[in-house]
Order: C-alpha cells, then sequence, then structure tokens
C-alpha cells in the first residue's frame, strides 16, 4: 500500500512541476482573485501562490511576500501556466483522451485514490477518546498526585489515539479480506525465469478474478525475492479491493476524490501531448549546428575570474600601495579597506565577486584575464580609477565546440524548448483566446502590502491593464 500511496503524491506534485494549476475548473462567475484566462480555462492569483510556495517543485526560491522579487516570479509562472494550458486544450482538440496509456494511468490513479480514501474512512476511521479511556490511563500510568492540566489531557488523548491507530492498522488486511477469497502464486513471481514469463500469467486470484503478470511486473520486479514480491503482491490486492469496496460505497461522488483526478487527468494530458509534440520535432544535425551560430551569445558561457580589487585615485597611489603589499607590509584586504575610493570597500574588502570575461572595461578587462590566480596585476585605468586586480579563482569558457558531447545535448533541449514555445505561441494566436487581467494582478500585489491603487507594479512595460490575445 505503501508505494501506491507513493506514486499518487507523485502524480498530484506533477501538477506544480509542470505549471498546471491544481485546483478543479471553475464554472459560473470567475472568482475574484481571476487573473488570466485561456480559452475557458480560468487561472488564479492563489494558484499561481501555491506554486510559489511550493518553490522546490517548480525550481524556484521562495521570495518573500510583498517583494519585487515575488511578484516578478509570479508573472513567470503565470506565463508557464498560460502555455500548459494551451498545450491541455490542444491535447483534448487532438484526441489526446483517446490514448490507450492515458486510460491506463488514469484507471490505476483513481484505484490509488479511491484504495486511500476508502482506508482513511472506513477501515480507519475516526478515532475517538472516552473520558473513561483516559482516566484509565491516567490510572494506570500517571502519578495520583500529578496535575492533569488540558495539555497532559492532550497528550494522554494523542498515546491513546496512536495505541488505537496501531492496533486498527494492524487488523486492516483481516477486515479487508473477510469474505473474499485471496490466492497468490509464489512461483509465478519468482525470479527466476522471469525474462521468458508471459504477461498474461496469473500471479493471483481475488474471488476467481486473475492478477496477472503483466499488472504487477513493474512493481515487484525491485524486489529480488519471490517472498519480498509476495509482500508487494498483497499490498496491491489489498488496493484493489480498497478502490473496489470504494466504488461499492459511492465515494467516486466524493468532490475530493474528483477533483483529484480532474487534476491528475489534466497533468497527464499535458506530458503526454508534450512528449508526442516533442518527438514530431526531431531536429537534423545541420538544424542543431544552424541553431548554435545563430544563438551562440546565449549558449557560449564565457571565461570568467573571481576577482578582488583596490581602486586608487591615481596611477602614483596604486603603485605605493602595490609595494607595500608586495613587501608585506599590508594586505590587500587592508589595502581595500584603509585606500580604495571604490564606496562598497569597507564592506566587501575589495572582493567584486566573478566577472565574465569581454564585460569590463576593455583594459581592465584585459588584465584580469592575463593573471594567474594568485597574482596582483595592475595599475591598470579606468574611468572609475586606478586598479590593482588579484585572481581568486577561475573558470573556463564552456559550449565553445558545437560538437562536444555537453555542448550538443544543450543546444538540442534549448531547440526543443524553442520550437515548443513556437508552437504554444501560435495556438495562443490562431486557436485558443488568452486573457490576462493586468488591472486584478495590480490590485491584488499591491493589497498584499497596503499600497494604494495607484502605484505601479513591477509589471513589464509592455503589459497593459487588460490584455486580450
Amino acid at each position: 500500500m505503501g508505494k501506491q500511496n507513493r506514486w499518487c503524491s507523485a502524480a498530484l506534485t506533477a501538477c506544480l512541476a509542470l505549471g498546471v494549476a491544481p485546483v478543479a475548473l471553475a464554472t459560473g462567475d470567475r472568482p475574484a482573485d481571476t487573473i488570466a484566462t485561456v480559452g475557458d480555462q480560468i487561472i488564479t492569483m492563489g494558484q499561481i501562490d501555491t506554486m510559489i510556495n511550493s518553490s522546490s517543485m517548480v525550481g524556484m526560491t521562495m521570495p518573500a511576500i510583498g517583494t519585487p522579487e515575488r511578484n516578478r516570479t509570479r508573472l513567470t509562472i503565470l506565463d508557464r501556466v498560460i502555455s500548459a494550458n494551451l498545450i491541455y486544450l490542444d491535447a483534448l482538440r487532438q484526441g489526446a483522451g483517446d490514448n490507450p496509456a492515458f486510460r491506463h494511468d488514469t484507471e490505476r490513479f483513481a484505484d490509488s485514490v479511491l484504495a486511500d480514501l476508502y482506508r482513511e474512512k472506513y477501515l480507519i476511521g475516526d478515532i475517538p477518546i472516552s473520558d473513561d479511556e483516559v482516566q484509565q490511563y491516567r490510572d494506570r500510568y500517571v502519578a495520583k498526585d500529578a496535575e492533569i492540566t488540558d495539555d497532559v489531557r492532550l497528550a494522554i488523548e494523542a498515546r491513546i489515539r496512536k495505541d488505537k491507530f496501531q492496533e486498527r492498522v494492524a487488523t486492516l488486511r483481516e477486515r479487508l479480506r473477510k469474505g473474499v477469497s485471496v490466492a497468490v502464486m509464489k512461483d509465478a513471481l519468482a525470479p527466476e525465469g522471469e525474462k521468458d514469463r508471459k504477461s498474461d500469467t496469473v500471479v493471483a486470484k481475488i474471488d476467481g478474478d486473475p492478477m496477472t503478470w503483466g499488472e504487477v511486473r513493474d512493481a515487484v520486479m525491485i524486489a529480488d525475492r519471490t517472498d519480498k514480491r509476495v509482500e508487494l503482491v498483497d499490498d496491491l490486492i489489498d488496493a484493489r479491493l480498497e478502490a473496489k469496496k470504494a466504488r461499492a460505497a459511492g465515494m467516486e461522488k466524493d468532490p475530493a476524490y474528483q477533483r483529484r483526478l480532474d487534476e491528475f487527468k489534466k497533468v497527464r494530458l499535458i506530458n503526454l501531448h508534450r512528449a508526442a509534440l516533442t518527438d514530431k520535432i526531431n531536429p537534423t544535425p545541420e538544424e542543431l549546428h544552424a541553431y548554435y551560430e545563430e544563438n551562440r551569445d546565449r549558449i557560449v558561457v564565457p571565461a570568467s575570474r573571481k576577482v578582488q580589487m583596490v581602486v586608487l585615485p591615481t596611477r602614483e597611489e596604486a603603485e605605493e600601495v602595490k609595494k607595500k603589499i608586495d613587501a608585506g607590509e599590508i594586505t590587500i584586504f587592508e589595502a581595500a579597506r584603509d585606500y580604495s575610493i571604490d564606496p562598497n570597500a569597507k564592506r566587501t574588502l575589495g572582493e567584486i565577486g566573478w566577472v565574465s570575461e569581454g564585460t569590463g572595461f576593455p583594459e581592465l578587462d584585459k588584465l584580469t584575464f592575463s593573471l594567474e590566480p594568485g597574482t596582483l596585476g595592475g595599475p591598470v585605468e579606468s574611468p572609475a580609477g586606478w586598479h590593482l586586480v588579484k585572481v581568486l579563482d577561475t573558470r573556463d569558457a564552456a559550449h565553445t565546440d558545437p560538437d562536444e558531447a555537453n555542448t550538443r545535448r544543450l543546444v538540442r533541449r534549448m531547440y526543443m524548448h524553442h520550437k515548443l514555445d513556437e508552437y504554444t505561441t501560435k495556438l495562443r494566436k490562431e486557436s485558443f483566446p488568452v486573457e490576462v487581467f493586468q488591472d486584478t494582478i495590480q490590485s491584488l500585489m499591491q493589497a498584499e502590502v497596503g499600497q494604494p491603487e495607484a502605484a505601479t507594479s513591477d509589471a513589464t512595460p509592455e503589459e497593459k491593464p487588460a490584455t486580450k490575445e
């Protein structure tokens, strides 16, 4: 049962990773915090903030509420969600819902959720604690003169509830299978001969209904012993029984179940359709090479140096300070603190951080990238003054050769992403209307920090109060 739960949880969290708002579609009037629509799909600020708060799933840091960084992150995620919804609507239009893999995965997910619901509601259920049980626990385990405060009572109830929970879990399988005939064919699960085992080989029967090797293979092959595989199959049998009994109890009508199933269907369709679109792209080596040349500035990572620097007003002062450093009279840290005209020098002690080749003043850049690590160079002049430079560390340029394996993989990944972006842009312009409510976005962002309505937001300059495409 543990594996079923993990699979179910992983499928739900994929909503966030894909940029899909994990809520059911709204009907009728839109929620007050609606910030965009894509066709008939609604995107709310609440959905975006849920994704930000689950930042480990979307690959971003979690910016503080009310900060410009959070607002910029919101706009970035909103763009992802819009694209994901365009792919979803396109998948529906092209009949991706009829894909056998989609139907199989949906059934598997539905069984997992129903099994969880049935187990929680019927096999474990609420665990009430009576006053008599608390008193009996107190008489048995608590000193007679001890004061029973509210906190102590809560602790006692928690302990009793834990013991009851463990008792119910221990008898769960017995209660679940009461009146059910279950048989597991151990020989059909043995590692020996599994390569030649046919998918329709029966490995278990539940009231005469077969469970086949093809149904359990992926789940049990993580174990290399027959007894462990039997345990895994027993878990799958329990999950099947729980799902069956959940349906018999009408739990498919549960709103929480329906919402989770709709979420899964949406993200699964996006996954399948995106994979199908990617398969169709399949660029040639010539196309990838051309893309590399066209986007070389974005692909190549220039050489960089980690730099410490002292800035002096004149060449003479710079040479004098350098002599003191070379003679060991002062360190470069002390020189930056005591002599540098850089306004940040007392705080940074001259440490500039990493600088990329070609991004500084020409003479300063030339000096910086000619120095060996640990050596002091200069003085050299820039509009800021006369510089003494020390290189603390180096990084070589990367992705300069389009035929190098890592570069080829990177270029291919960027090319595929670019083509998918082109595809979704076309969907946005030609197939499914997209409307972004900038007034609502700005109002919600300002209300978060108590700003007046007239204040400006961090929206990009091209964004208008309301955008319809």
